[in-house]
């Protein structure tokens, strides 16, 4: 009883967040309301008995990527878009598929609380993080070598495009800067001369 009132309550308060995430047109609040919702989730994962997939949801996705997304948006200076006219056929079809999701909810609600209801043995610990990490070590370890493996060819590759494609707009930037500064030198030592010269021609 009291876990299914804490995943109504968690459930509702992801809905909501997940709703205002949609209203708000400015994106940092977009982003804010998106991590209430990731937040409620892993509450969600902790009725669950899953605390390892709530951990990972709070640190991964609450914490790192919406730290980065944040952080984009704030260098991106994103201002509120202007409404446009031409998109209005956007909200009737939004309106249909709000509501097929939804009769796909209730669907799905009924034929849950139809099924018979099983069991749960206590001294399984499947979604506990020894469990997950003997797992992960032991019987999928080559999978997770090879994942990291990839990852590291990723960010090696990443760093040396970056560094290929930085260098000559660095060097662009800093022509074109030395080329300003002579013209303005030029243009300055022109207005001395003539300043110089207009005396003589009184």
């Amino acid at each position: 009883m009291v876990t299914t009132a804490f995943f109504f309550l968690f459930a509702g308060l992801a809905i909501a967040c997940a709703i205002s995430m949609v209203y708000h047109k400015n994106p940092l609040y977009s982003a804010i309301s998106l991590v209430g919702v990731f937040i409620s989730l892993s509450c969600i994962y902790v009725t669950l008995a899953a605390p390892f997939i709530a951990a990972v949801q709070v640190l991964i996705y609450a914490g790192a990527i919406m730290v980065l997304v944040v952080f984009v948006i704030m260098l991106l200076n994103l201002e509120e878009d202007k409404p446009l006219g031409r998109l209005k056929y956007l909200y009737a079809m939004g309106g249909v598929l709000g509501v097929v999701l939804l009769v796909q909810t209730f669907f799905i609600f009924y034929a849950v609380s139809r099924e018979p209801k099983q069991t749960v043995k206590t001294d399984e610990t499947v979604g506990e993080t020894l469990s997950i990490g003997s797992a992960m070590y032991t019987e999928y370890l080559l999978p997770v070598e090879i994942v990291g493996i990839l990852l590291l060819m990723a960010i090696v590759g990443s760093v040396i495009l970056a560094r290929r494609f930085a260098q000559p707009q660095l060097e662009l930037i800093v022509d074109n800067e030395l080329d300003m500064r002579d013209a303005q030198t030029k243009e300055e030592s022109s207005d001395e001369l003539q300043g110089l010269e207009t005396p003589r021609f009184r």
